[in-house]
């Protein structure tokens, strides 16, 4: 952040768009967007990263596949955004109640 940038509050919800986020910055957020959800006790969630050339998608699930609470990912249906999104499924037993 540059300084006397003020930092932006998203609301967390079911989906999160990477398409407001500078690429530099994608990773942090999933990564912080995964813990908020998580702490927030959902199950599944949406992450739309776009289809471009897959560089977000991979980055994405790299992130995904080291995450423990992870239960697993896939392809969003097309109706919500194909290869385009991934679904992800929160691993029960790592929410935070």
């Amino acid at each position: 952040m540059s300084p006397g940038e003020e930092p932006v509050e998203i609301p967390i919800t079911d989906v999160f768009d990477l398409h407001m986020f500078h690429p530099r910055d994608a990773q942090a957020a999933v990564e912080a967007y995964l813990e908020a959800v998580r702490e927030r006790g959902y199950r599944a969630v949406r992450i739309i990263h776009g289809r471009g050339v897959g560089v977000q998608r991979e980055m994405v699930r790299r992130v995904l596949a080291r995450t423990p609470f992870v239960a697993a990912f896939r392809d969003a249906p097309m109706e919500a955004g194909g290869w385009g999104a991934t679904i992800v499924d929160l691993a029960e037993h790592f929410l935070i109640e």
